[in-house]
């Protein structure tokens, strides 16, 4: 039976409405209406893109995005913000509850809007980060943050994280090794969600740049890679993650430069990479991981869970990071193709998996 679903999506970058966009996609396949709530922006013209009329869309702004050219910067924002941020979460909250009253709403999904819940109908919470990354790891303080988090996940019935459960799978710490209890059930891992695989395609692409990531540091990275395009050899496609310069392309020295890729350019042009430039955010570890690709991450500077991911993954050896500041991309990508990749990890289970927790919650 079909079901009306308010999905919400936050609005930091485009990872999260891309690996949104797997589950939206599956559920509107099903026969379900969905209603997206998402702050307008890169991320909802994304959603808007391939989605086109088969959802609904519900304009509502996000927390505040605290982003600055330096890192200290970020978190003494992020300090500053917190009673905005607490704010815009009873916001959402209040506003939940007219949608499920007016719209006769079934079910509610989030991913990472923590405001967006419902006491009427079934809640669930998509997300990898179950803890947060401190600088300096000090641990009474990760413990800390780990308690609030669980306490501000407490109304939803399920945490559906994408990632695999075993050996600290993609996320690390953030998903793995909690410290407190979370709850019998609670914690479902769903596997990564990704859409990327192409069968067939050949690796005829030396090295695809795809430039991501809010603002300033978005367009700080995309001149860098730009200005260093001239000095590289070989097969070079570049995306610099604009959808409002959807159909614009240049080419500077031997690359190929667009200002937007769709989903389905996108993972054609991850499978034919040889090596992949780009950001460290969760929802690229999924797909790389996918596809087990070979990665240059340059994480975005401030984003404390983008420098993790970075460093775990290039402590285990599995690809090569550098911080924005420090990168040289030549000598980077030289040092990135030393190392094997991300090991391969399947992702025809997570659909499947999420569709499943959703429909016993309705039964």
């Amino acid at each position: 039976m079909p079901r009306h679903i308010l999905f919400a999506v936050q609005n930091w970058g485009l990872g999260h409405a891309a690996r949104s966009l797997v589950l939206i996609r599956a559920l509107v396949e099903r026969g379900d209406s969905v209603m997206v709530l998402m702050q307008p922006g890169p991320g909802m013209r994304l959603l808007e893109h391939e989605l086109g009329d088969s959802c609904t869309f519900y304009p509502f702004a996000d927390i505040p995005t605290p982003l600055s050219r330096w890192r200290s910067i970020f978190y003494i924002r992020m300090a500053f913000d917190m009673p905005r941020i607490w704010w815009r979460f009873k916001l959402e909250q209040q506003l939940t509850e007219r949608l499920v009253t007016q719209h006769g709403i079934d079910l509610v999904v989030s991913d990472s809007r923590l405001g967006v819940w419902s006491r009427q109908v079934p809640s669930f919470c998509i997300t990898h980060s179950l803890r947060q990354i401190i600088p300096g790891r000090m641990r009474w303080i990760e413990r800390l943050v780990e308690w609030g988090q669980r306490r501000l996940l407490r109304h939803y019935r399920q945490i559906l994280i994408p990632d695999v459960e075993a050996d600290g799978g993609l996320s690390g710490d953030l998903g793995h090794y909690c410290e407190l209890d979370w709850g019998p059930g609670r914690l479902l891992y769903l596997g990564p969600l990704a859409d990327v695989e192409r069968p067939g395609c050949s690796a005829d692409i030396d090295y695809f740049f795809s430039i991501s990531g809010a603002e300033p540091q978005r367009t700080l990275f995309e001149r860098r890679v730009l200005a260093a395009l001239p000095t590289l050899q070989g097969a070079i496609v570049v995306t610099c993650g604009r959808p409002e310069q959807a159909g614009e392309q240049q080419i500077i020295g031997e690359a190929t430069v667009y200002g937007y890729l769709d989903r389905e350019q996108q993972a054609l042009m991850l499978n034919r990479a040889r090596l992949v430039i780009t950001r460290s955010g969760y929802t690229t570890l999924m797909e790389l991981a996918t596809l087990g690709k070979r990665a240059l991450f340059v994480p975005t500077p401030g984003q404390s869970e983008q420098e993790y991911l970075a460093a775990f993954h290039h402590a285990q050896g599995r690809v090569w990071s550098v911080s924005q500041q420090r990168l040289d991309i030549a000598a980077d990508i030289a040092k990135a193709e030393q190392r094997p990749g991300l090991q391969q990890v399947s992702a025809q289970t997570a659909v499947e998996r999420f569709l499943a927790a959703i429909a016993a919650a309705t039964e």
